[in-house]
């Protein structure tokens, strides 16, 4: 009796072990550092800064950053390797003049894109197959217009450093410079760190690494759209264009590059079989 006694104790102690192992496994998606620079690269991040990959985290009702989807689970939307084919994004290049950087390296490839896409997958999953048609428009359009149908991977101009030393949570490194790179041609050091971090490289102290890295390039893209861009996409192409580069374009500052970006948005949603929608500038 003693020794059934002590076997069933020790059975339990055992259960319970299991039941609380199985829990903390339960819990590990989500990371409770409320810090989205801190969330792994594919992982949301929460309005109360905690990172996750379900539903609970990556819906637009409480999604602040990351792969957000527009209150749905990103299970709908386009299908981007099927719409996002190498004769789109040849005529695009085919724009770009010889000798230039980023067709010349073949730099902004479609594997590159579609390597990258993967780890962000509420892009272009929300909504219809239309909605998320227009987002891969909107996208581009964006990117043709920032890099010069994919001509520039650096800026032209890097004697500016756009170092914010006010920006103490992502500080400048020494003699680095945080210019424009990539397909949004992403810049400041304030973007710099936080998308290193969410990539997977070291953002401040390794800047070049996005015009080196085809694949890191488009991540870096990709993090800056899903977290400024991605999320306005429902109030229309002119949301985007506010989100991405507003205070220097919207409200009259340079009607000239708002409409450039308009008429690639109006083009590629005509190649891709929808409509604009309404909206479409700032």
């Amino acid at each position: 009796m003693v020794m059934a006694m002590a076997n069933s104790a020790t059975i339990l102690t055992v259960v319970l072990a299991l039941i609380g192992l199985a829990l903390l496994r339960a819990a590990a998606p989500a990371s409770a550092q409320n810090d989205c620079g801190s969330c792994p690269p594919g992982y949301c991040c929460s309005k109360f800064g905690y990172c996750g990959t379900s539903f609970d985290y990556c819906n637009g009702n409480t999604c602040q950053s990351g792969p957000c989807t527009a209150g749905g689970a990103g299970s709908g939307g386009a299908n981007v390797s099927g719409v996002v084919t190498d004769a789109f994004l040849s005529g695009i290049k085919s724009q770009a003049g010889s000798g230039c950087e980023g067709s010349s390296l073949s730099f902004y490839s479609r594997r590159a894109f579609l390597s990258a896409a993967s780890s962000y997958p509420g892009f272009a999953r929300a909504g219809s197959e239309a909605d998320g048609k227009r987002e891969l428009a909107a996208f581009f359009a964006h990117v043709t217009h920032e890099t010069g149908h994919f001509c520039y991977v650096s800026e032209v101009n890097k004697n500016n450093s756009y170092c914010n030393s006010s920006n103490t949570q992502w500080p400048c490194a020494p003699g680095k410079k945080y210019y424009g790179r990539g397909p949004l041609q992403v810049s400041w050091n304030y973007n710099y760190g936080p998308a290193g971090r969410s990539v997977g490289f070291d953002g401040l102290g390794n800047p070049d690494m996005v015009a080196q890295d085809p694949v890191v390039s488009f991540k870096t893209a990709l993090w800056f759209w899903m977290s400024n861009a991605h999320q306005v996409m429902p109030r229309g192409f002119g949301a985007t264009i506010r989100a991405i580069n507003g205070a220097l374009e919207c409200n009259g500052e340079n009607p000239a590059a708002v409409n450039a970006r308009v008429g690639y948005y109006k083009e590629y949603c005509e190649q891709f079989g929808v409509g604009p929608g309404n909206n479409l500038t700032c």
